[in-house]
């Protein structure tokens, strides 16, 4: 498993041009879709939680999962798998870029990589809002979404705390089936 850990990260590292964020549908796809080793509700979770930490994203969610899946050994293997590819390409295409910098192709390349990592983002986006759909139903994942983007994008207020605060209410006021749930499990 160590073996297909590194070729999981290190293949979503390699390709998630654009940043860290960029990496993110990649590795879902690897962890999520290829490998199995959980579903989209805990990739959800992860990605939250470690949106809402201070540090490269990317990193500190192969970090977690390797942890998870592989102990101390996994989250090390994971976590060289996510940076050496950047430390190598870094090295080797910002060499590339300062030789050739004037090079009208160079300014191309560049002005190219942004839309591709905006759409890479935006599928994501809308994977993780029709999964909201199934748990909280059309009208309150677009409520919640709607009220997420103001307050992030409108009011200003950073990312990581419109998560917390969203965590904190679920946990404070959880739904009926929730309620239910508990009341069962402490019943029997």
């Amino acid at each position: 498993m160590l073996k297909d850990l590194f070729i999981a990260f290190f293949r979503a590292g390699m390709l998630g041009y654009g940043g860290g964020l960029s990496a993110i549908p990649l590795m879902q796809k690897e962890v999520v879709e290829r490998y199995k080793w959980m579903d989209d509700d805990e990739f959800s979770d992860i990605l939250a939680l470690a949106n809402t930490l201070p540090g490269p994203i990317n990193t500190k969610m192969s970090g977690y999962i390797g942890w998870r899946l592989k102990g101390f050994l996994g989250m090390l293997v994971c976590i060289i798998a996510t940076v050496a590819p950047t430390a190598i390409l870094i090295i080797l295409l910002l060499t590339a870029l300062h030789t050739y910098k004037d090079k009208p192709w160079v300014h191309g390349m560049s002005k190219g990589v942004l839309p591709i990592a905006g759409v890479m983002i935006g599928v994501l986006a809308v994977d993780f809002f029709r999964k909201s759909k199934i748990n909280l139903g059309w009208g309150m994942a677009v409520v919640y979404t709607g009220i997420s983007l103001v307050i992030i994008e409108l009011v200003g207020i950073h990312p990581a705390i419109v998560i917390v605060s969203l965590i904190l209410f679920a946990l404070l006021f959880p739904t009926k089936e929730e309620r239910r749930g508990a009341k069962q499990e402490g019943d029997s």
